[in-house]
């Protein structure tokens, strides 16, 4: 009995490395076998696995039933859904249309349609695609009111798209913080699997012509869907054909293949489920690439699943042999811990360490302005060329106009200006006056707040490593001036105390900001604009936070 329920176990740990697996694939990792007959092996898990609600074995798929709904193909349940959007870029584009269809048994049981006020304009080439036009739209529900309605009628029922990671980008960006409780199945991927070797394109139109299905796709959201839920059918069909029963062996097929480096996750193994930075290694223990984590093995593990990472991080999983964590007490000191060991150890594979130290500053030079590397208070600036753009803008701007430069002063004379050149027909002046405009204006709001955040004087209370401690950041200037390790009891008052002294000892606004100091203040700026629950953000003032950490005072600062 016992080595059957150690046998239980390990199994269990097996499919959260790994995910759902085949039974000889299973079998071969449970008994440390290279060979073991299907039929064996299917026993053999039978045996193991019966009366355990963790497993389901069903077919030649055993998997974790993770209290999921497991139903049979023909039973199944899912909705099927398509989004028309204003671009393809979900973190600038929108949202114009929702159209869902029902598959009950098989069949399409019934159907969810809306327009949606995107609140931006429409392009001419997607109004051209879709047919939807923008009069349409201003009379239609906002996106939110639309999502809603849409999660409502699909319920708890799995989502199913064609570009199941496009529809699932759009979606989530409505839903803020939260997230969908599993991703959506994607056709795309079931079909390239299942219809490997007789289709070259999956796209829907070639897809629901190969099936002959009788809606035709035409970039409308309702019949595109229904077209998905056709072809949906036919794919099912297809897949009873090779042996898939239940819903978990259909996940199956449509998940991508193995990379590379799934091989590796038991680099991962161990990893707790605490705050912290981790730090990949290759053979010669040189550091390839450095990452924070709310919760350290979660975020290991994810390396090493399907979806693959930006390509500089899955160069880094390729030469990985050894991965190292540390435990932090919190969120936010493991994001400046790994912001401190991008800087000092430069990995290749971090995007930030090639970024790092190449902020730049506005100064003035005679009458024109210049861009340096010298700080000073018009930057540091993330990027030369639109710093670059700015200069050229301000080089015509009056004494008047600079000393407002935060309040945008020089911008409605640079308007102006444009109007004057476009009236005229000089476009390629109004071209480069536009570009430089646009640039000033950017500068101008990451100027404006840098120097919001700077006046901030703030002490940040999060949990510490040691059981009972806390950990207090004492931000003033825009710097992080001390962090101080709290006790409890009588002791915190004299660290407190000692925090805002390190405050104190200068004007922390006549100091220039450097590059890393700002990279710091836009990463405290999230934490402090959006705390998580162990955050505390408190004014700098002893009392208050001292009567905070004693359970007497509680309120968050604004």
């Amino acid at each position: 009995m016992q080595l059957a329920l150690d046998s239980l176990d390990r199994l269990v740990d097996i499919l959260e490395e790994r995910g759902s697996l085949t039974v000889v694939d299973a079998a071969r990792a449970l008994f440390a076998t290279s060979s073991i007959p299907d039929g064996l092996a299917r026993s053999l898990l039978e045996e193991v696995t019966a009366g355990d609600s963790r497993v389901v074995c069903t077919g030649p798929t055993v998997s974790l039933v993770d209290g999921r709904p497991d139903p049979l193909l023909e039973e199944v349940e899912l909705v099927v859904f398509d989004l028309e959007t204003t671009g393809l870029a979900a973190g600038r584009d929108q949202i114009c249309e929702i159209g869902a269809v029902r598959v009950r048994g098989l069949e399409l049981v019934d159907s969810f349609q809306s327009l949606v006020n995107p609140r931006v304009a429409l392009p001419e080439p997607i109004a051209r695609l879709t047919g939807i036009r923008e009069q349409e739209l201003k009379g239609a529900p906002s996106t939110a009111t639309v999502v809603r309605r849409f999660l409502a009628f699909a319920g708890d029922e799995l989502l199913v798209a064609h570009n199941s990671r496009f529809d699932q980008r759009f979606l989530e960006r409505q839903l803020g913080d939260r997230r969908l409780s599993e991703p959506p199945l994607c056709i795309a991927a079931l079909a390239r699997r299942l219809l490997e070797g007789r289709l070259r394109r999956v796209g829907l139109a070639s897809l629901a012509d190969f099936f002959g299905v009788p809606t035709q796709p035409c970039h409308r959201a309702l019949p595109d869907a229904e077209a998905t839920a056709q072809v949906l059918v036919h794919l099912i069909g297809l897949a009873q054909e090779i042996g898939a029963r239940r819903l978990s062996e259909l996940r199956s097929l449509a998940a991508p293949r193995k990379r590379r480096v799934h091989g590796k996750r038991l680099l991962a193994r161990g990893a707790p489920s605490r705050p912290g930075v981790y730090l990949f290694r290759d053979r010669h223990d040189q550091v390839l690439y450095v990452g924070r984590a709310r919760d350290l093995r979660a975020r290991l593990r994810s390396y090493f699943r399907s979806d693959r990472q930006r390509p500089s991080v899955e160069a880094a999983l390729l030469a990985l042999a050894r991965i190292e964590w540390r435990v932090l007490g919190s969120e936010l000191e493991a994001a400046l811990e790994e912001l401190r060991l991008i800087r000092e150890l430069a990995p290749p594979a971090n995007s930030r360490g090639r970024r790092r130290e190449q902020g730049v500053y506005l100064r003035r030079r005679g009458d024109d302005f210049v861009v340096s590397k010298q700080p000073g208070p018009l930057g540091p600036l993330g990027s030369r060329r639109q710093a670059a753009l700015a200069a050229r803008a301000l080089g015509s701007c009056t004494e008047v106009e600079l000393a407002g430069l935060l309040q945008g002063r020089p911008l409605p004379r640079l308007r102006a200006r444009l109007d004057h050149l476009s009236e005229g027909l000089r476009y390629e002046e109004a071209a480069r006056l536009r570009d430089r405009i646009e640039a000033l204006e950017k500068v101008v709001e990451r100027l404006r707040r840098l120097d919001r955040l700077r006046r901030l004087e703030l002490c940040l209370i999060a949990p510490a490593v040691e059981a009972g401690w806390q950990k207090a950041f004492f931000v003033s200037g825009g710097v992080v001036r001390a962090v101080r390790p709290v006790p409890p009891g009588l002791g915190a008052r004299i660290e407190i105390e000692a925090g805002i002294a390190a405050c104190r000892g200068s004007d922390p606004l006549e100091e220039a900001l450097t590059a890393s100091q700002a990279e710091d203040l836009m990463l405290l700026h999230g934490f402090i604009r959006r705390p998580p629950p162990e955050l505390s953000v408190l004014p700098l003032e002893a009392e208050r936070v001292v009567d905070h950490l004693s359970g007497r005072h509680l309120p968050r600062a604004a």
